[in-house]
């Protein structure tokens, strides 16, 4: 199972940084500049920060996992960006 979406900020790239840090305290996290790949063990999490846009991939390996992933990386990253007053993600299966 794949999903994707894509948060418009301006804050994009550090936004990714604080999703790294944050899940790197828990999980292994390899940043790699303009992306970074977050291993949830049940999945994974691709983050591109570019042009004020953080796009998220998630592979999961069921459905299950997939919307776990999905809503934990939603709520860390709406927490994150609260100040933005941001809507809540929409996300494409793939």
């Amino acid at each position: 199972m794949i999903l994707t979406t894509a948060y418009a900020s301006e804050r994009a790239e550090a936004l990714m940084g604080t999703m790294c840090k944050h899940f790197g305290h828990k999980i292994p996290v390899a940043d790699r500049g303009d992306h970074a790949v977050l291993d949830f063990g049940t999945g994974l999490a691709v983050l591109r920060a570019s042009d004020g846009v953080l796009h998220i991939a998630l592979e999961a390996d069921s459905a299950g996992d997939g919307d776990r992933l999905r809503e934990v990386l939603e709520s860390h990253l709406l927490r994150f960006a609260h100040r933005e007053d941001p809507a809540p993600l929409v996300w494409a299966a793939e």
